[in-house]
């Protein structure tokens, strides 16, 4: 069975295909074909990298509209270099990365007309992310209408945290009107629940994980029995951690006062908070560590300063992670920044020693995947887990058509 992958974000589109047997591999098999689009640096311009075959083909192309490039992007699975399929009929299902799933969509589901015009619906919670994911959606109905397609949410892993601690202190109508913790990223935190169970060799019944999805967004998720109890983001993916360019967390009268004394309008405060704040709006160098760890090892001050914050928030979130699952027997740092940063994860468990965490200084230094980076007398484990959405997108999309 042939599995096509479609991952959207705002600016940039990433797919693979899997090919799985009768059985489903316990492992994520390499995949056959990758393809990631990128059109955020340039204006009219895609940068399209296609992996297939042993080969890697990077290409420059003259659009960066999404249903083109998406287009474009596929074309190189059936010819080239990089040819892996003779045509779509190939491909059995494919499986699409839902940013918002709303209060509806608790779990994976196979696509149909209703759903698909819900998840143009709750672009509204979404407008970025949800309109980009249906479009995908779209672009394969056009040119294969009868393929079946699923939807994973990432908000869906999230739907078991308790009302209590889904449900926001302002009026009872806003719980009616859907406002409320829906949670993000719960496609990694899925499996990296799963996968921490395995190197640590527990079942996750009876497993307390706080797992730490850290990149250029970045949020936790407090796990017990496999099952999320609470997370960091929260109505949207704005609240909770500093990350790269989002403010997370911030006292919501300062919004207000900015709106009353300074006349900033929504756009105004909406592109503040999620393109000029966090690590970029501290340091005012860039949201990127490596840039702001390449600035803190010059002295600059801001970059200090973005990296104790972030450090500190972590540390915080962390702590109020905790205290929801009632102790914690594993930490698990992935993405971007969790699986390469050997500072951030050094900095991080050192200020959480009163938890009885110990990590060994080589192992983490050399940032090995799915370790276990703990010393052998640490009250808690720690691991390096290397997440993988679009394998967990394509179990998902498996389990779905064996049903079918």
């Amino acid at each position: 069975m042939k599995i096509l992958i479609f991952n959207a974000g705002s600016s940039t589109h990433k797919s693979s295909l899997y090919d799985i047997g009768q059985t489903l591999p316990q492992e994520p098999p390499a995949p056959l074909w990758e393809a990631a689009a990128d059109w955020g640096q340039n204006q009219g311009q895609t940068e399209l990298k296609v992996k297939a075959n042993g080969k890697t083909i990077k290409t420059q192309l003259k659009t960066d509209d999404r249903e083109e490039v998406i287009k474009e992007l596929l074309q190189t699975l059936w010819t080239g270099e990089t040819r892996v399929i003779e045509n779509l009929d190939a491909v059995a299902v494919v499986g699409h990365r839902v940013v918002h799933g709303g209060p509806d969509f608790r779990q994976s589901i196979l696509l149909d007309d209703d759903s698909i015009k819900k998840i143009r619906e709750l672009a509204v919670f979404a407008p970025l992310h949800n309109s980009a994911n249906a479009a995908g959606i779209e672009v394969i109905r056009k040119l294969k209408n009868d393929m079946p397609q699923v939807a994973v949410f990432d908000t869906a892993f999230h739907s078991t945290i308790p009302r209590k601690v889904a449900t926001y202190p302002g009026p009872a109508s806003w719980w009616d009107e859907g406002i409320r913790r829906y949670g993000f990223h719960g496609t990694s935190h899925r499996y990296c629940s799963r996968k921490s169970a395995e190197i640590v060799g527990r079942d996750v019944q009876g497993l307390r994980l706080v797992n730490c999805h850290l990149g250029n967004g970045s949020s936790l998720a407090a796990i017990r029995d496999g099952k999320s109890v609470d997370t960091t983001m929260g109505f949207t993916p704005l609240e909770g951690l500093m990350m790269g360019t989002r403010s997370g967390t911030v006292d919501p009268s300062i919004l207000i006062y900015l709106q009353r004394e300074k006349g900033y309008d929504a756009h105004i405060l909406d592109n503040m908070l999620n393109k000029q704040s966090g690590l970029l709006g501290i340091s005012g160098i860039s949201g990127d560590m490596r840039t702001i760890h390449a600035a803190e090892d010059k002295g600059n001050p801001n970059a200090i300063l973005a990296l104790d914050m972030l450090v500190y928030r972590l540390r915080y979130f962390i702590a109020a992670m905790v205290a929801s699952l009632e102790g914690i027997d594993v930490l698990t740092f992935t993405g971007g920044i969790g699986e390469n940063d050997a500072s951030v994860r050094q900095r991080v468990c050192a200020g959480l020693s009163y938890l009885g965490i110990q990590i060994d200084e080589k192992l983490n230094a050399s940032s090995p995947q799915d370790r276990d980076i703990s010393t052998p007398d640490s009250k808690v484990r720690v691991l390096i887990v290397h997440t993988q959405e679009d394998w967990e997108i394509t179990r998902d999309c498996y389990t779905i058509m064996q049903k079918k």
